[in-house]
């Protein structure tokens, strides 16, 4: 091939690339007369264009800068068919992921939360935990014909975490329940060899070439009965509306092990014990409440008169630590369920957003007392519980959020 023939095979590469470039901008831009690309959206472009321009293409109604292409027409209008319309568009046009954030700008931007009480709406969204957060927050207003709807979509989303948490928190909380009811001196169908002859190598015998298990270790029979009582008490406020889904999946899990006792507490400024409903996360979070205040001082008065065996239980706080309340109550408390024996867990959040707005304040002094309080993603949740059964040091993710550090037990 001569050097001349290069230059047209170079152009005949490179302007596909072009293209695909105008192409994108075109569908970010908006279409602005001053976008500059020249490119006009054809085919399943234009649908995909026609259902950003619907909720991207009128700017933002709170005063805020509008999205690139602020002269696009449209919008999805107050009709509950035109939305469930445009619903069905973006999961065709876009991957799931992107689905669930296009929802949620929709719901915030324009308006919608109100539209999901219709039956067509609701049927035609793509359930994500942020839309139960949503339906839940709206419960109490839905009419009758769209709260079977309501509870189909909470259940699908509340299932799909089940089966990606349940095993994975089930298999590390019976291994720190096993641990944790090691004896010295099981029945032989219950011996750790592989324990005791850790325990046992200094006797060992060269000439016989074993060891003399001088000290047993097993596993005791108390998996018949309950080893552990975990306390969860959930903040319910409107910020931590992803943390009440994944919270009341986790607390059907835990209910769900013979050997633990679990507790379902969730407060704003009232506690509600849902402790009868655990085994069911749709009733616990249709017994919910999101928003109002929150009062942590009571909500921890409650949780401590529930305790019977402190030295045996776990308590779990999950809330940005934002106290309505007796502030200096919420840290007395603490520190008086630590001096009984309790071992005191404090999550900023129980969802994979990362750690939201926070008393700093507070969570400085839990952390003076021994009690770190930082962000839990749900993934992380089991080996948290599973070292706080254990009394051993609890898995944090580091500032940077980057790895994970062990915060010494403090017992």
């Amino acid at each position: 091939m001569t050097g001349g023939s290069a230059e047209p095979m170079e152009e005949l590469v490179a302007e596909p690339a072009v293209d695909e470039r105008l192409r994108r901008w075109r569908l970010v831009l908006g279409g602005d007369p001053a976008d500059g690309t020249g490119h006009v959206p054809a085919g399943r472009d234009a649908g995909m264009d026609a259902a950003l321009t619907a909720l991207y293409g009128k700017g933002d109604q709170d005063g805020r800068r509008p999205a690139a292409g602020r002269d696009r027409a449209g919008g999805l209008g107050a009709s509950a068919p035109s939305v469930a319309r445009w619903l069905g568009d973006i999961r065709a046009y876009f991957p799931a992921p992107v689905v669930q954030v296009m929802q949620r700008d929709a719901i915030d931007r324009l308006g919608l939360a109100a539209l999901l009480l219709e039956p067509e709406t609701l049927a035609a969204v793509e359930p994500d935990v942020h839309l139960v957060g949503t339906l839940i927050s709206l419960h109490a207003a839905m009419p009758e014909t769209t709260r079977e709807t309501a509870r189909a979509v909470v259940r699908k989303v509340v299932e799909d975490l089940e089966r990606r948490l349940a095993v994975r928190t089930r298999t590390a909380l019976a291994g720190a329940l096993d641990r944790s009811a090691r004896v010295h001196r099981p029945r032989h169908g219950d011996i750790d060899w592989n324990r005791t002859i850790a325990a046992n190598l200094r006797h060992y015998l060269p000439e016989h070439r074993t060891v003399v298990p001088e000290r047993l270790v097993g596993y005791g029979r108390a998996a018949r009965s309950v080893r552990k009582e975990v306390v969860l008490c959930v903040d319910q406020s409107g910020s931590m509306a992803a943390s009440v889904v994944h919270a009341a999946v986790f607390g059907a899990v835990l209910a769900s092990m013979r050997a633990l006792s679990t507790r379902l507490v969730v407060f704003d400024t009232a506690v509600v014990d849902l402790t009868d409903q655990v085994d069911d996360p749709v009733d616990v979070l249709f017994g919910t409440r999101l928003g109002g205040g929150t009062d942590i001082d009571r909500a921890l008065a409650y949780c401590r008169s529930r305790i019977t065996r402190p030295a045996e239980t776990v308590v779990v706080l999950i809330s940005d630590l934002f106290e309505g309340g007796v502030r200096d109550g919420m840290l007395k408390r603490v520190a008086a369920m630590q001096a009984a024996g309790v071992r005191f867990v404090a999550l900023l959040a129980l969802s994979d957003e990362g750690a939201p707005a926070y008393d700093r304040e507070h969570a400085a002094a839990l952390a003076a007392l021994g009690v770190p309080a930082f962000a839990c993603t749900p993934d992380l949740f089991p080996e948290v519980m599973a070292a706080a059964l254990e009394g051993r040091p609890l898995p944090i993710p580091d500032a940077a959020g980057q790895g994970i550090t062990d915060m010494p037990t403090h017992r």
